[in-house]
């Protein structure tokens, strides 16, 4: 099927509900589609996940255009025990760089071509 990311084998660290909330943090207007490359998961997956988000307050959206524009709530309490007071906010800021910090370990980890 064109446009269904390979799948992954093995576990993760993250959720899939973490790395969708990543992505639309870093990218407050992100496309279904982008979020679901970035993610590989199916767009559907998506859907579903930001709709579970959204249900349970951790996500909201309004439409620009034919866009859509997401706001997460950071005060937002993690829902796992393990987790009790952690924000949403904490979890993002360990999950999202900034631009700035993106570019710098990118460059940084970029091997370098031997001469």
């Amino acid at each position: 099927m064109d446009g269904v990311p390979e799948p992954h084998t093995g576990w993760t660290f993250l959720t899939n509900h973490a790395r969708v909330l990543a992505a639309i943090a870093d990218n407050h207007s992100a496309r279904i589609r982008d979020i679901a490359a970035h993610c590989r998961l199916t767009e559907r997956a998506v859907q579903k996940i930001i709709a579970d988000l959204e249900q349970d307050g951790y996500l909201s959206h309004t439409r620009e255009g034919r866009t859509n524009a997401y706001r997460i709530d950071p005060g937002k309490v993690l829902r796992h025990p393990a987790e009790a007071g952690l924000t949403v906010a904490s979890l993002m800021s360990l999950l999202v760089k900034d631009e700035v910090d993106r570019a710098t370990s990118t460059t940084r980890s970029r091997p370098h071509a031997a001469t």
